[in-house]
């Protein structure tokens, strides 16, 4: 029962801790969550000790409810998110997607060789900046009413081939990096494995829903919808880890297929209660998985400035290039949105150190980078989203291919 007590204070520590950030950064004229993970650092191991590593290592309640939040938190934006408006701009966030790994991966290993890393360790640094949390951005999106843009949804798409692309960087880096040899054809499976998961899964699932929702409404209880899209959101989150995909991933493709039904606006407005109880825990155990002590000094924090420097600059420019064709101001914001690391850097950052890539004051570093460009993004995109007018603000999304 001791137990059970400590965690259901630690809980109340940590939402109470998201409630005050928040709203700090609110009255700061900054999105919500840039509050939320500040406020993960000062109560985390590095300054308060609130909660410890051991609270948020993988497994435990503080980590599970964080990873069910961002669950939730793709699910509902998914909700907002019909096929057809991510079909007018899949050419775009095709290549958003495809040029924002490029050119930060070609950087960062460029960066990390020049810092005395053999090529081999170096991909694998340059694997962390990669891979754009889409979780981040889209709390963003969400918090300024803006998922209905078409940058909005360039971002969101470009964020899954993101995705997989990263998924097999990452694949071929711990090859080489254990002293395994490249094997195409595996990674041609798992490419085609990943991306046939998402086409069946969106699409089909997406018109089956189309073609009929009313069995939705057949069982007796006043939320059977909400807990049959939610039955599906946790299964194809589960399924999308199985093909190598992010849980988020899943998550949204359920939230993009329950956008089809009858109920969309009914299940949006029933899901909010519990996006306010679970998203915070995300983005403050983030913010918490700083450890500050490795970057007490000169040279450390120089490293830092220049690597996070590299990181927003080439996922700036990567999704920037990617979506000129819709005009340099929606390429601005574009390139903006696809900034933030988060969670993808961190996981890629422990990998490295479990794997003796690099030591604990470059995992620091990377770990830092990736909480530095998810604090910087939101108010710069807030900005750009607020500046101005044009048809980027309106609800129905263009057709950019013609």
């Amino acid at each position: 029962m001791h137990h059970a007590s400590d965690i259901l204070f630690t809980l109340f520590i940590v939402f109470v801790a998201a409630q005050i950030g928040g709203e700090i950064a609110q009255r700061l004229k900054l999105p919500g969550v840039v509050g939320e993970i500040a406020a993960g650092c000062v109560i985390g191991p590095s300054l308060l000790g609130w909660i410890s590593l051991d609270q948020i290592a993988t497994g435990t309640p503080l980590d599970v409810l964080a990873e069910i939040g961002v669950v939730l938190l793709l699910f509902a934006v998914g909700l907002e998110t019909r096929l057809e408006d991510l079909k007018k701009v899949g050419k775009v966030a095709f290549v958003v997607g495809v040029i924002g790994v490029l050119v930060p991966f070609g950087m960062g290993s460029v960066w990390a060789h020049g810092n005395g890393f053999n090529w081999d360790r170096s991909l694998f640094v340059a694997a962390a900046f990669v891979a754009t949390s889409a979780g981040i951005t889209a709390r963003v999106l969400q918090e300024l009413g803006a998922l209905q843009r078409i940058e909005s949804k360039v971002i969101l798409g470009a964020a899954v081939i993101d995705d997989i692309l990263a998924m097999l960087l990452l694949g071929v880096v711990v090859s080489l990096q254990a002293g395994g040899s490249f094997n195409a054809s595996h990674l041609l499976l798992v490419l085609a494995s990943a991306v046939g998961f998402i086409a069946v899964i969106g699409w089909g699932g997406a018109r089956v829903m189309r073609w009929n929702s009313n069995w939705l409404e057949r069982p007796l209880g006043p939320h059977s919808p909400l807990m049959i899209v939610l039955a599906l959101c946790l299964g194809l989150a589960y399924l999308s880890t199985l093909f190598g995909l992010a849980a988020i991933i899943g998550a949204f493709l359920a939230g993009m297929i329950a956008s089809e039904t009858r109920q969309q606006h009914t299940l949006e407005q029933q899901t909010k209660p519990l996006l306010a109880l679970l998203t915070p825990f995300f983005f403050v155990i983030t913010g918490s998985k700083i450890d500050l002590h490795e970057l007490a000094s000169a040279d450390a924090l120089l490293m830092l400035t220049v690597v996070t420097v590299i990181a927003i600059i080439s996922k700036f420019v990567g999704g920037w290039l990617g979506a000129l064709s819709l005009g340099q101001r929606s390429a601005t914001i574009i390139g903006f949105g696809m900034v933030p690391r988060g969670e993808v850097g961190i996981v890629v950052a422990t990998l490295g150190l479990a794997a003796g890539v690099f030591d604990n004051r470059i995992y620091a570093i990377i770990v830092a980078m990736s909480l530095l460009t998810a604090m910087v993004t939101p108010p710069v995109l807030a900005w750009l989203l607020k500046r101005g007018g044009g048809s980027g603000d309106t609800v129905d999304v263009p057709d950019v291919e013609g």
